[in-house]
């Protein structure tokens, strides 16, 4: 280093724990995860032979590793300061300005995300990084408050499932204490820097075990005042589900591909230069803080049929909003996407021994095949088969051999194409809303249930599968994928059940329940298992700049 590094050394701290990124640095300090050790051994190399000595040799390492093809990151510093003084005078003055800074200030502020909904903003995040700071000064830690959060969300599923009023009143208000532990839990791990493997799979899970069991209770204390809003809660669950795999498919498509411009992307960089529409546009997709803050005070004043009308009609104006955008975007730009990419698509695809099967007999000869065209004509035939057909109709199961063949077509070549991040969504809207017909169509007691704890174990496999991935360590192992079947598996499955079953169909329930438990058995060891290991990651939203 040319000179002695001054600065503040949280700020170098939190850019080390964030796993998104290969190496972090910031003026005249320069880190690298395990994995780019190889690369800075090159740039090092490559700056002790070489002439040029301008700028800080951090800088200059950095700028070498990036472009070796590294990513970079360079946290904003804000109000912190960092320097490399030259001489004693340099010294002396960014000392001075490294004392003059309110650590204290900075660490709360950079607790909060720096990208929220306006209801998280501005009106929980102003007290609750209070909370998080006490929780810190009496020992508290991240998991603690999660776990909190996650009993409390479960007592108001519990009095929500009373089916009286003051039971939906006291739903309410704690499923707001719940989401206001929720953002606590995270905060309390950026004001203290306590990132763990234990504390990512808590976090990553946690959101959706504790809004999916709030839906499970909304349709429990209905069904004490005789109104049946089952199938209303499963394709809450459903819509919710679909929705975060676009996101997560979307981003992990453009996570590292290049030329990623657009004449849409800069519409929406214009956009958001003008306040107002920054919020208007995060409040119009119906984030969590805004979908809890809804659910809450509609659980307390209205019923759970009325909050599960507002929930999809939201929630389904948010995904085409999202999904429009982005699937404009993906036009638009010429992005060339990496394989990096394309594998990360492919996992998410939840492609079972089946279609892999035909994946292997059709590589080579696929590439003249439209991949998401094929996934989305499996996806509507299936849909319609399931809706159309009978239920327990032999038929239907000859439809679902056509959809595993288009499962199997669609992932045979590299998921590269300009809309492939459609692929995993659509996947998941087949076998979710064929579990759901087929549900409604049994017509006996217990039937959506059992359809909504199924969903609910498949799905919690494809949070899991997005998490890893997320975190740099890959999907699940494929022995797991296949034990479950994968997706194009159950969706056989489950519609042979159905033709098995079309004469005791009061038997169909148990075998919704069967799957259901296998799946869940399965998918929670094994998670429990690598979320508990050394190798798991430590998977977290960064806060904002100071």
């Amino acid at each position: 280093m040319d000179s002695a590094f001054v600065g503040h050394l949280h700020t170098l701290r939190l850019a080390l724990t964030d796993p998104r990124f290969d190496a972090c640095a910031v003026t005249g300090a320069l880190a690298v995860q395990t994995g780019a050790r190889g690369a800075l051994d090159k740039a090092a190399a490559e700056a002790a032979a070489g002439t040029d000595g301008a700028g800080p040799y951090a800088d200059r390492l950095a700028a070498s590793v990036e472009a070796a093809g590294t990513t970079v990151q360079r946290p904003e510093l804000g109000t912190l300061v960092a320097a490399v003084p030259a001489g004693p005078a340099e010294r002396d003055a960014a000392t001075a300005a490294v004392a003059a800074v309110d650590d204290e200030a900075v660490r709360l502020r950079t607790a909060v995300k720096s990208r929220d909904g306006f209801f998280t903003t501005f009106c929980i995040s102003p007290y609750s990084r209070y909370i998080a700071r006490w929780c810190a000064r009496r020992g508290l830690t991240p998991n603690q408050v999660t776990t909190a959060s996650l009993i409390t969300a479960l007592i108001a599923a519990g009095c929500a499932a009373t089916g009286e009023r003051w039971g939906y009143a006291a739903a309410g208000v704690l499923l707001l204490v719940s989401f206001v532990l929720d953002c606590t839990d995270g905060q309390l791990a950026r004001y203290s820097l306590q990132y763990s493997t234990m504390g990512a799979w808590l976090d990553a899970t946690f959101d959706r075990a504790k809004e999916y069991a709030f839906y499970a209770g909304l349709a429990l204390g209905a069904a004490r005042n005789g109104d049946d809003v089952w199938a209303l809660a499963v394709g809450s669950m459903i819509l919710m589900t679909c929705r975060h795999v676009v996101d997560f498919s979307f981003n992990e498509a453009n996570h590292d591909a290049t030329a990623n411009t657009s004449p849409t992307a800069a519409l929406s960089g214009r956009l958001d230069s003008v306040g107002w529409t920054v919020w208007v546009r995060r409040m119009i997709i119906l984030p969590i803080g805004e979908r809890w803050a809804m659910i809450a005070v509609l659980t307390a004043f209205t019923t759970p049929r009325i909050v599960f009308y507002a929930l999809l009609i939201g929630c389904a104006f948010g995904a085409l909003y999202t999904t429009a955008g982005r699937v404009l975007r993906s036009l638009t730009r010429k992005a060339t996407r990496t394989d990096r990419a394309a594998q990360a698509l492919a996992d998410l695809a939840d492609s079972g021994p089946l279609a892999e099967l035909q994946a292997r007999l059709l590589r080579g000869r696929a590439g003249s095949f439209g991949s998401v065209y094929v996934a989305a004509l499996g996806t509507l035939v299936m849909i319609a088969g399931a809706v159309f057909l009978p239920f327990g109709d032999p038929r239907l199961i000859a439809v679902a051999v056509i959809y595993v063949m288009a499962a199997g077509l669609a992932v045979a070549a590299p998921l590269k194409g300009a809309l492939d991040w459609l692929i995993p969504p659509l996947f998941r809207a087949a076998e979710y809303t064929t579990v759901l017909i087929l549900a409604m169509k049994a017509e006996v007691p217990g039937a959506l249930p059992a359809a909504f704890g199924l969903i609910a174990a498949v799905a919690y496999h494809h949070y899991d599968t997005v998490y890893r991935i997320r975190g740099g360590t890959g999907a699940p192992p494929h022995w797991l994928v296949r034990t479950i079947g994968g997706h194009e598996g159950r969706v056989l499955l489950i519609t042979a059940l159905a033709a098995v079953l079309v004469s005791r169909e009061a038997d169909f329930p148990v075998a919704l329940t069967a799957v259901a438990v296998f799946v869940a058995l399965v998918v929670l060891v094994e998670s429990i298992r690598f979320w508990v290991s050394s190798g798991a990651p430590a998977v977290h939203d960064e806060g904002e700049p100071a």
